[in-house]
């Protein structure tokens, strides 16, 4: 099972290394099973392909994302086979607790972040973006070979990535970061939970820069960087209730998530619980599968047509 791209399609948080519990071979979140301190407790082993939570014991895997994501057992075997899954066997009993409580820390971007330098620029131009009108209305930050934050005896690698600051109210809560070399397996790598402000799910990228009552919504940073103010991101087809309570406050809603079976899937739940709620919304389709990858000139042409007009000039 692709439990990496799982967990990032419905924004659940995982680790891959950072504390005495994230062994190779394992990823690690939160638990929701444990009653008390959820902790990140339970690893999925990437080898055998089997969930267990070194707190409560071996879990059922079809049981385990229905609990994670909050569905009923038909939609978690279809979540299961959709992602890859295959039965296992057993789960070894022979497990031994690893695991200590998540401590909250301060806040703080990883070691070594600095103003984009040319390596960061080279690639968003790569991808045709401006890094310099990102630089300043977006406020991207960068990393250069030695990047980190120490969660206790370990230290997170955040090397050769781009740092996107998340603003909630004037004020920078979390970050996600972007890979700028291709070969890292994680593209993106948000700020560890132990240290945000605020859960970067419950808020929506963007959103302070919305100038109307009306909004486009997307899944990624990359999106809103190439429609501009007006956009705002879930991270993610899976977004969250305190995502939704953002959005009904807007008079008309645009949804144009990715093109591939989880943003469709996304958008029309959003699209219902919206319109459940009162909120004119529509699902809007485009030519490119990924609205990041749109030309300059045809996202300017999108929000003119959508009735959102930017404050910035180089956006109109």
């Amino acid at each position: 099972m692709d439990i990496i791209k799982f967990y990032e399609d419905y924004g659940i948080s995982y680790l891959l290394e950072g504390h005495k519990h994230c062994r190779p071979g394992w990823v690690n979140t939160e638990c929701p099973f444990c009653t008390g301190n959820p902790g990140v407790h339970l690893g999925f082993s990437l080898t055998e392909n089997y969930f267990h939570c070194w707190r409560c014991g071996g879990k059922n895997t079809v049981e385990t994302i229905q609990k994670l994501v909050g569905c009923s057992k038909d939609e978690a075997r279809r979540i299961f086979r959709e992602y890859g899954g295959k039965k296992k066997a057993k789960v070894p009993t022979a497990v031994k607790s690893l695991f200590r409580p998540v401590k909250k820390r301060a806040f703080r971007f990883p070691t070594g972040t600095t103003p984009l330098e040319i390596q960061h620029k080279k690639y968003l131009r790569k991808r045709r973006f401006d890094p310099d009108l990102l630089e300043k209305e977006w406020n991207l930050l960068g990393t250069g070979p030695i990047a980190y934050l120490k969660e206790g005896d370990y230290k997170l690698d955040y090397s050769h990535r781009i740092v996107v600051p998340i603003h909630y109210q004037g004020e920078v809560v979390s970050f996600q970061t972007r890979d700028i070399t291709g070969k890292n397996k994680l593209k993106y790598k948000a700020c560890p939970k132990s240290r945000e402000k605020m859960d970067h799910k419950s808020i929506l990228y963007g959103l302070d820069k919305v100038p109307s009552n009306r909004v486009v919504v997307v899944e990624g940073v990359t999106d809103v960087w190439k429609l501009g103010p007006g956009a705002v991101a879930t991270f993610g087809t899976a977004w969250k209730e305190r995502q939704l309570s953002h959005l009904v406050r807007f008079d008309h809603v645009f949804i144009l998530f990715d093109k591939d079976k989880a943003g469709m899937r996304g958008a029309e739940r959003l699209r219902k619980e919206l319109l459940a709620e009162g909120v004119k919304c529509d699902i809007i389709s485009i030519d490119a599968n990924d609205p990041g990858a749109m030309s300059d000139r045809k996202a300017k042409k999108l929000m003119k047509e959508l009735g959102i007009k930017n404050s910035n000039n180089a956006y109109r």
